[in-house]
């Protein structure tokens, strides 16, 4: 998309358009200084706007105005309407708005845009789309909207293939990066090329509990190991995987919160502990009165009163709705 090098005033295909000036009121409060440039620019995009003009000139100059101020919902609008009017060239569109999106990677109008355009040009573009997320997650691993856009892009227009690998490529370039645990479970329960998480789930364990093992206080493989077992406590408490990390992680560091608990869940859900559990928290009963002749469950409360501070009033209350049953 080509742009003018100076104002609309100096275009001879805008001499027969009236500008609109902005109308502020006739005594605003706190009168916006605009740029001269700008100020010329939105006057012809009002004047052709409320003419209702669907024409080159005026997509012209919604790039024009785009350039100066990316998130103008009302121009992004218009220039939708101007396309679908001229049938222009959606593939040249998308160029235009990703060049604008990388100067401007969070706004939120270039996104919309973007999905619109995807929308039209369907699963053709959605490799594509998938390069265009991935070269600004490089720049921001944590930008929202390129994760949506991805996700939308999958589930609407495909692209699953290499998903999961580029998860992997992630996690092991920095495995603190929540949004990749978040983009992994997308994969693991919504790809229909993996079998579902009943499938995978397995794989998942092993994986994930390598990850905690590596890095006991990442708090995002904690939380995705309980995501795959949602709705299925039963199966969680029953996997002998998932108290023996508990386990292992607490006896280099009794203190993990985390592991702690993760381990509460488990009990309260029904684990039996075993020897070997009663044995590492035994040191901890004995060495505290207030839990010398308490369960197993009412133990771990205690330590996470005491572990986790922010979270003592949580801990505190949680404790109250133990059963004195579980041992």
């Amino acid at each position: 998309m080509e742009h003018a090098k100076s104002g609309p005033s100096s275009w001879p295909e805008l001499a027969d358009v009236v500008p609109v000036p902005q109308d502020d009121g006739p005594s605003p409060v706190v009168p916006i200084a605009y740029r001269d440039d700008f100020r010329e620019v939105m006057d012809y995009f009002r004047a052709l706007y409320f003419a209702g003009e669907r024409s080159p000139r005026a997509l012209r100059l919604t790039a024009e105005a785009i350039e100066l101020n990316p998130g103008n919902y009302t121009v992004w609008h218009f220039r939708r309407l101007i396309l679908e009017a001229l049938d222009s060239d959606l593939l040249e569109e998308m160029n235009f708005v990703e060049k604008i999106a990388l100067c401007n990677p969070k706004n939120y109008q270039i996104w919309h845009h973007k999905r619109w355009l995807a929308e039209k040009l369907g699963p053709g573009v959605a490799n594509k789309e998938h390069e265009f997320t991935m070269k600004i997650l490089a720049i921001d691993a944590k930008n929202y909207h390129a994760w949506s856009h991805r996700q939308w892009v999958l589930q609407a227009l495909g692209g699953w293939e290499s998903e999961l690998q580029y998860c992997n490529q992630l996690l092991e370039e920095d495995v603190f990066n929540n949004s990749a645990w978040n983009q992994r479970y997308l994969v693991i329960t919504r790809s229909p090329l993996l079998g579902g998480l009943k499938a995978m789930r397995d794989s998942e364990v092993d994986y994930t509990i390598e990850a905690i093992v590596a890095n006991p206080q990442n708090e995002s493989p904690w939380r995705y190991l309980k995501g795959l077992y949602k709705g299925e406590n039963n199966l969680l408490v029953c996997d002998e995987r998932i108290s023996d990390v508990c386990l292992k992680v607490l006896k280099n560091d009794w203190s993990c919160v985390f592991a702690l608990s993760l381990l509460l869940d488990l009990l309260r859900s029904g684990l039996q502990p075993s020897d070997e559990l009663k044995a590492t928290l035994e040191p901890i009963r004995n060495s505290d009165p207030e839990v010398a002749d308490a369960d197993l469950a009412t133990t771990v409360c205690c330590i996470l009163q005491k572990c986790d501070p922010l979270r003592v009033n949580y801990w505190s209350w949680y404790k109250t709705t133990l059963s004195s049953q579980i041992s």
